[in-house]
Order: structure tokens, then C-alpha cells, then sequence
């Protein structure tokens, strides 16, 4: 379990924190646990979104579990420079989808003395690395990764495996076009393709 860093005082600086995983892994019910904390601690707040993801509410983040909170949505990792000056806590959801500057920005958060926190999928469908997701774990304080269960061994899974044969690297969709995997149903599975 993440323990959030409790220094206080004007010599506190900021941190990145990155939840990753594969889908249905709890990454953003992780996020949402995290935002809770800090405005139980009466933390001022804001929690972004890119605007490719239409899945659910277009100002909400919400979860599989329908655990949702108000967000802005943006267009630009560089929009969150500047609607994120006066709050001391960014959380940033499926930071896989944002443009590489998200990393610069993420950076120039922490720099500048805030707590992020940022949601994404660690892979895409195919199993390989995701956007900028490992230019961010690399750069993070804190990394957790969250797994699901494997719909097929009941073992761990880290792998999205996509049900149709689309190859677009982006295809939005839940249950209906995705399974969580563990290593061994997902060798399997690609061997049939």
C-alpha cells in the first residue's frame, strides 16, 4: 500500500507518483483512492484527462467500478501547466493517450513543489511499451504497479489483450474488446492470431 509522503513545511518539494497496470487493474480506482486522501487533508486538487478518452463522462474520471470525480479534460499535456498553478495536488488519468510532453509537464509539477499522481496503462494490446508511460515511471518517486485477475488461469494478470483484430494501437473499449491476461494466457492467445 502507498503511504503518502508526509513532509510538511516551506522545504517540502514535489514528487510523481505513477499507478500502472493493465486494464481492469484498478488504476484509477487506485487514483481516485489517492484524490480522496489528499482532500480528507483539505488539499487543494485537480485532476486532468485527455480529451481522446470519450468512454465514459466528458468532466468526470470514472472507474470500472463507477467511482467517478470531477476532471478537466484537455486536448494538451501543456493545458495542465497552466490550469494546475494554484493547487497543490495534480492527478493526471490514462496518461497513456497524452502527447510526450506530459513527461516535461509532470516534471514542471513536481519541480514546482506538487503532488502527481498519474494513471496509465503500462502496455498497449500487443504487449509493448505504452506512449510515454515508461519516460514517466522512469522519472517517478513512487511507482505502483496493480494487476488484474486473468480471465482465463485466474492468475495474475498484466497484459490487455484486444478481442478483435484491429491493429490501431488506440481502440477505446472495456469488457466487450478487452481481457486482462497473465503471461501464459496471452503468449497463448497472440499464437493464435
Amino acid at each position: 500500500m502507498f503511504l503518502e509522503n508526509t513532509l510538511k513545511g516551506e522545504s517540502q518539494s514535489g514528487w510523481i507518483e505513477v499507478v500502472t497496470g493493465s486494464m481492469f487493474s484498478g488504476k484509477t480506482e487506485e487514483l481516485l483512492r489517492r484524490i480522496n486522501r489528499a482532500v480528507i487533508a483539505k488539499q487543494s486538487i485537480l485532476i486532468f484527462k485527455p480529451a481522446v478518452d470519450t468512454r465514459y463522462e466528458v468532466d468526470r474520471v470514472v472507474s470500472h467500478n463507477k467511482n467517478a470525480v470531477d476532471s478537466i479534460c484537455v486536448s494538451s499535456s501543456k493545458e495542465i501547466l497552466a490550469l494546475a498553478k494554484d493547487v497543490e495536488v495534480v492527478g493526471v488519468d490514462e496518461a497513456q493517450f497524452f502527447d510526450d510532453d506530459i513527461v516535461e509537464v509532470c516534471n514542471a509539477l513536481a519541480d514546482s513543489g506538487k503532488r502527481v499522481i498519474v494513471a496509465g496503462l503500462d502496455m498497449d494490446y500487443s504487449g509493448k511499451p505504452f506512449g510515454p508511460m515508461p519516460n514517466l515511471m522512469a522519472i517517478a518517486e513512487y511507482v505502483t504497479k496493480v494487476h488484474a485477475i486473468c480471465t482465463q488461469t485466474g492468475m495474475l494478470a498484466n497484459y490487455s489483450f484486444r478481442k478483435s483484430s484491429s491493429e490501431d494501437q488506440i481502440e477505446l473499449g472495456e469488457k466487450d474488446k478487452y481481457e486482462p491476461l497473465s503471461r501464459t494466457a496471452f503468449v497463448n492467445m497472440k499464437g493464435r492470431g
